[in-house]
């Protein structure tokens, strides 16, 4: 019965990963349809902050009604969202559907973490069950793209989205069949005004680092005035939760040191991997001179490496205690990230490749013991709002991270393009730079590339140091069977 429902999860992990990003591929011909080419950053941004937003009240409402309730509501929500998003007739509305779909694929991360620590109550078979689905959503995002360029090329954009009808309807039959769990059955009470005010503050945050990082004006009065309204309306929030019966976020989870550790290491891990996904293609076909398919398969060993990591660390637990591995994982992921840096336009290639591979091995061997020390950490009871609480730090360092590289790659290559008049907006295919301007480009590039993954090192090096802390710490590491 177990596997039929991990069967289940895993089956929606995969379409809610692959959303994110399978259409990357497909933009040129969804604006050739539907045009409104401006428009087109949002059909990445609106799944991003909806799945933001809807994750931690989700994870809510599953300790309040139930994870079984709370996951098929999402699952028919996201189900609805892709038909409409198959059937959108222009941009306007295609953007509008994303953002049904993202409330709905908000409840597949924290919910499917805490269905499977329900499940499987020993520490190892737990580590397992998660390293899968931890591994299943790394390797889908990241094959998102090839699936969708595949789809296209194949059939029509719009099978991206209706394709996840067959599937998700099997994912949600199994469930209903033989996910079983008994309810207290008590009046609740939820936290509508909490919840109100932290999607507000979530969403003006986000969308003025998702604006910012596409304009690069952080003096916009626009955007400074959304970071000014996330601030005032996060602290409204803080005082809502402190007298809330039910809070969305209980406030005590940030004295907890175990899980806030777990989140900081969330946080910055986040933010290493969205720098390697942005840029090494980047550097790829801006410094290597590889066609935009090659720059794609470059990161295929970080899909493969954290499959296998994932599936390392649920057989290392038992016999490594759970802080142990994650001192490894954050080892792996700093020689990954110091080889990186090393890197120059005259370094073999296959050292990219085993670069990258460590990166993806590290991830892999730490993403299950977050989750295992977290739901180790808290009451039953308080386990999906703990889940869904890291669930949105692991999206939010994405958001943070793809707007802080963002400046510093500007600050380092445009204004570097600017003295010398080089356009980087221009194709970075070498066949198209005429030959007086490619050394140019090239140099620019891998001055800037090379500038964030010195700050990829760096946020390597802390999460060693956070691991650390979280071993030395007493108290800190869940009881291992």
């Amino acid at each position: 019965m177990r596997q039929k429902i991990m069967g289940a999860l895993l089956l929606i992990t995969v379409l809610a990963a692959m959303e994110g990003t399978i259409v990357s591929t497909a933009v040129p011909r969804i604006t050739s349809d539907l045009s409104g080419i401006e428009l087109v950053s949002w059909v990445y941004a609106i799944y991003m902050l909806a799945t933001a937003v809807s994750a931690p009240i989700y994870g809510k409402l599953a300790d309040l009604y139930g994870r079984k309730r709370v996951m098929i509501v999402g699952i028919i929500l996201f189900l609805i969202g892709a038909a409409l998003c198959g059937a959108a007739a222009t941009m306007e509305q295609l953007i509008i559907f994303r953002a049904v779909q993202g409330l709905g694929a908000g409840v597949v991360m924290p919910v499917t973490m805490t269905i499977l620590g329900d499940i499987y109550t020993g520490t190892r078979e737990r580590a397992k069950a998660q390293g899968w689905l931890s591994a299943v959503w790394g390797v889908s995002g990241v094959l998102g793209p090839l699936l969708g360029g595949f789809i296209v090329d194949s059939m029509s954009w719009r099978y991206i989205f209706l394709l996840n009808l067959p599937f998700g309807l099997i994912a949600l039959i199994m469930l209903i069949k033989y996910y079983q769990e008994d309810i207290a059955k008590e009046k609740q009470k939820i936290d509508f005004l909490g919840a109100a005010a932290f999607s507000i503050g979530t969403i003006s945050l986000l969308y003025a680092l998702l604006t910012g990082s596409q304009s690069q004006d952080w003096s916009n009065p626009a955007i400074i005035g959304l970071f000014a309204a996330a601030f005032v309306v996060y602290g409204f929030f803080i005082q809502i939760e402190k007298k809330a019966e039910e809070p969305i976020i209980p406030l005590h989870l940030f004295s907890n040191r175990r899980v806030m550790l777990v989140n900081l290491l969330t946080l910055v891990t986040g933010a290493v991997i969205i720098s390697i996904t942005i840029y090494l293609p980047i550097w790829s076909q801006g410094v290597l001179g590889k066609s935009a398919t090659a720059a794609g398969f470059i990161l295929m060993p970080m899909p493969v490496c954290w499959t296998f990591g994932s599936i390392l660390s649920g057989n290392l637990v038992g016999r490594l205690r759970a802080g142990t591995i994650i001192v490894l994982g954050t080892g792996v992921l700093s020689i990954g990230a110091l080889l990186l840096f090393t890197l120059s336009m005259q370094s073999p290639e296959f050292l990219i490749y085993v670069s990258i591979g460590l990166l993806g091995l590290g991830m892999g061997l730490m993403t299950p013991i977050f989750m295992l020390i977290i739901q180790g950490s808290v009451p039953s009871n308080k386990r999906g709002s703990a889940v869904a609480l890291n669930t949105f730090i692991s999206t939010f360092s994405q958001t943070l991270g793809s707007a802080v590289f963002g400046t510093i790659f500007n600050l380092v290559a445009l204004s570097q393009s600017g003295s010398s008049g080089l356009d980087l907006n221009s194709s970075f295919e070498h066949g198209n730079v005429p030959a007086e301007e490619l050394a140019g480009l090239q140099e620019i590039l891998s001055a800037g590339i090379h500038t964030i993954y010195g700050g990829t090192l760096i946020l390597a090096v802390i999460s060693f140091a956070l691991s650390w802390l979280l071993v030395r710490a007493k108290g800190t590491l869940v009881q291992e069977n």
